[in-house]
C-alpha cells in the first residue's frame, strides 16, 4: 500500500528508521488482511503519527522501538491529556487511542513491544445519544405502498416489502437484504429465521402484513425469485445494494417532512421503542434485536422516558 502521511519527511523527523519501517508494515496488514477501508487506514495513521509526535517531545529525541518497548499507563494517560488541552474531542481522543493499541499489538505479535499499557487505559467514555425512532404513524407510511415515488411499481413494491421487514420485524438491512427465496417468510409462516451479527441465529415473529408485502413485491418483480437467489432485486436484476433503499428513504423522509434521523435504520429503532412504549418485556425485545448484551436494548427505555417527558412538557396545564 502506498504511504499515505501528507509528508513522508514528517516520520523521519519523529521516528528512527525502525519504527517507520514498523508503521508501513502494519499499515500493510491492516489493508492486505484485514481488509480495512483506506479511510480508516489514513485515521489509524495519522493516529500512530500523533501519538509518535508527542513520543519525540516526551522522550526528547526521534522515538525508536526501544521507546515503545514498555510503556506504562501514565505516558498514554499522558498523550490523552496533552491532545485534550488542544481541544482533542472524546471521540477523537477515544479513535486514537484505538488506533495507537492497534499498533502496539501489531509489534507485540511481531515480539518487539509490549502493548499491557495501552491494554491498561480506561478509554474515553464517549456519550451516548439515543436513538431516534420515527412516530408510530409516520412509520407506518413510510411501509406503505402508496407512496409512489417509483417510476417502476415492482420497484415500489420492493421498498415497501424491505421497509415493512425493518419495522414489522426489528431487521437489520444487511439481514433483510440477505434474505433468499427460499429463506423469506411464506403465507401461513408464523416466524422467521435470521442470521445476525456473529453469525447468531435468531426467530422473529412475522405479522401477516409483512407476508402480505413480500408477496405482492413478488408477484410484481420481472426476475426468477426461485430457489436461493436473493429475495430483493435492483433494477438490472443483481442483488439490492443497501443504498438504493437508503436513497429511497430519503425522498420518502422529504415528502414526510421527516428529520434526517429518519433512516433504514430509524425503523429497526422505532420496532424496538413502540412495542416498549405498548409494554413490550425488554428480554424479549432483546432476543427479537438478536443483541448480545441486555444494556444495549436498555437503551430504549431511556428514549421512552425522553419521549415521556416530552410529551408531559408540552401538555401538563401548568407549562
Amino acid at each position: 500500500m502506498a504511504n499515505s502521511l501528507d509528508s513522508g519527511e514528517d516520520l523521519l523527523i519523529i521516528c528512527k528508521p525502525d519504527v517507520t519501517a514498523a508503521i508501513e508494515d502494519w499499515i500493510d496488514h491492516l489493508g492486505s488482511e484485514r481488509r480495512l477501508a483506506e479511510r480508516t487506514l489514513e485515521a489509524y495513521e495519522r493516529d500512530a503519527r500523533q501519538f509518535l509526535r508527542f513520543m519525540t517531545s516526551y522522550e526528547g529525541e526521534p522515538v525508536a522501538l526501544r521507546h515503545l518497548e514498555s510503556l506504562k499507563p501514565k505516558d498514554f494517560r499522558a498523550f490523552l491529556a496533552t491532545r485534550r488541552k488542544d481541544g482533542a474531542q472524546t471521540r477523537t481522543l477515544a479513535r486514537g487511542l484505538a488506533g495507537i493499541r492497534s499498533f502496539l499489538s501489531f509489534l507485540e505479535e511481531r515480539g518487539e513491544v509490549n502493548a499491557a499499557g495501552a491494554a491498561a487505559v480506561r478509554t474515553p467514555r464517549l456519550p451516548r445519544s439515543l436513538p431516534k425512532p420515527i412516530p408510530v404513524e409516520e412509520a407506518k407510511a413510510i411501509v406503505s405502498s402508496d407512496l409512489a415515488f417509483e417510476d417502476t411499481p415492482w420497484v415500489e413494491a420492493r421498498n415497501a416489502a424491505v421497509f415493512t421487514l425493518l419495522y414489522g420485524c426489528g431487521l437489520r438491512i444487511s439481514e433483510a437484504l440477505s434474505l433468499t427465496s427460499a429463506s423469506a417468510p411464506k403465507e401461513g409462516d408464523k416466524s422467521l429465521k435470521i442470521r445476525g451479527k456473529g453469525n447468531k441465529e435468531r426467530l422473529v415473529p412475522v405479522l401477516p402484513v409483512v407476508i402480505e408485502a413480500i408477496e405482492a413485491y413478488k408477484e410484481q418483480c420481472p426476475y426468477d425469485l426461485s430457489g436461493s437467489s436473493p429475495l430483493f432485486r435492483g433494477v438490472r436484476g443483481g442483488p439490492l445494494n443497501a443504498r438504493m433503499i437508503q436513497l429511497a428513504m430519503q425522498k420518502i423522509r422529504s415528502a414526510l417532512g421527516l428529520p434526517d434521523t429518519a433512516t433504514p435504520h430509524a425503523l429497526r429503532h422505532s420496532f424496538a421503542t413502540h412495542l416498549l412504549s405498548e409494554g413490550g418485556d425488554l428480554r424479549s425485545i432483546q432476543e427479537l434485536l438478536g443483541h448480545a448484551s441486555l444494556s444495549t436494548t436498555q437503551i430504549y427505555t431511556e428514549v421512552n422516558s425522553a419521549q415521556l417527558l416530552d410529551a408531559y412538557d408540552k401538555a401538563h396545564p401548568r407549562r
